[in-house]
């Protein structure tokens, strides 16, 4: 991944990391460095998807809602279907591209904004993931499944934490490298000019919308092994950390600009944000503010840089 085209916000991830080191002893140690990295892998993992949905100019509101689908069709398959934890899994991810799959049609086929698509697609997802269990929480997973979490390899790595980073450096050589991936910077750009040049707009627009949906997939798998349990309240409002993320790493909201490794930038630095919070005793409430105002600033950035352009 190239990280040349982000210096702004890699600066402020520097910023941040010194000022949280100056404010509390425990911030700058390798143990707290790898709390943050397992606290931001279900943001990361959901990111990937955001950044290639922002880059052709769409937004999706619902991946937060198809997370808790998603776990709750897994937890459910295991638990109550009686299917093999490992098949569950799969089918978690195959849940997840589904949704994304309705969210694609919506805006290609029944020509809906968006914004308006994908929101549907949150409430519909919503409530379906409390559907399942009236509400209920499903609990008790096998051991190797929370270690997927839990234990760290060669005291460093979970395989969740593995999984994130293997997901970022494939979507960003993609990104970057295969020409699949820069048609989705065309199409972002004017998707016009991108049809006239022979670009299939609208299958890339689907397929962008099933990518997003079965990472919120793997989210959900990741997120589950986490918590040892599934939860149709799970990813309540993470959408718009993820919408954050991609827009605090030098991603345009108006298509077309955007990059894998300011998207893991933006991840960390609101992971950094929250998690120095937190050690220097910031109420939860203020946090919001905090992060609020960062994405406001990010997007005003990113108006103002257009408008000079």
């Amino acid at each position: 991944m190239d990280f040349g085209g982000v210096a702004g916000p890699l600066i402020g991830l520097v910023l941040l990391c010194i000022g949280f080191a100056l404010a509390s002893e425990y911030f700058l140690s390798v143990r707290n460095a790898l709390n943050i990295l397992d606290q931001v892998t279900v943001l990361g993992i959901l990111a990937i998807g955001m950044t290639m949905v922002i880059v052709i100019g769409g937004i999706d509101l619902s991946v937060g809602s198809v997370l808790a689908l998603s776990m709750m069709m897994m937890g459910w398959l295991a638990k109550t279907a009686g299917l093999p934890l490992p098949v569950a899994m799969i089918l978690g991810v195959a849940t997840g591209a589904a949704c994304g799959l309705v969210s694609g049609l919506l805006v290609t086929l029944a020509r809906l904004p968006p914004f308006i698509a994908t929101l549907a697609v949150m409430s519909v997802t919503r409530g379906l993931a409390n559907i399942l269990t009236d509400g209920r929480q499903i609990v008790g997973y096998p051991d190797w499944f929370t270690n997927l979490a839990t234990i760290r390899h060669l005291g460093f790595f979970s395989v969740t934490v593995t999984v994130f980073v293997v997901l970022m450096v494939i979507a960003g050589v993609f990104l970057r490298y295969r020409a699949t991936g820069r048609n989705l910077f065309a199409i972002g750009g004017n998707p016009e000019v991108a049809r006239l040049a022979g670009i299939d707009v609208r299958r890339y627009t689907i397929l962008t919308y099933v990518a997003a949906g079965a990472l919120a997939g793997v989210a959900a798998v990741t997120m589950a092994a986490r918590l040892n349990s599934s939860q149709p309240s799970a990813g309540l409002g993470i959408e718009l950390d993820t919408i954050a993320a991609v827009v605090i790493g030098g991603a345009s909201l108006a298509g077309g600009v955007g990059s894998v490794a300011g998207t893991l930038i933006g991840v960390l630095i609101i992971g950094v944000l929250r998690n120095g919070l937190n050690l220097v005793g910031v109420s939860p409430f203020f946090q919001m503010v905090v992060i609020g105002s960062v994405i406001a600033l990010a997007v005003a950035f990113d108006t103002l840089g257009r408008h000079r352009k």
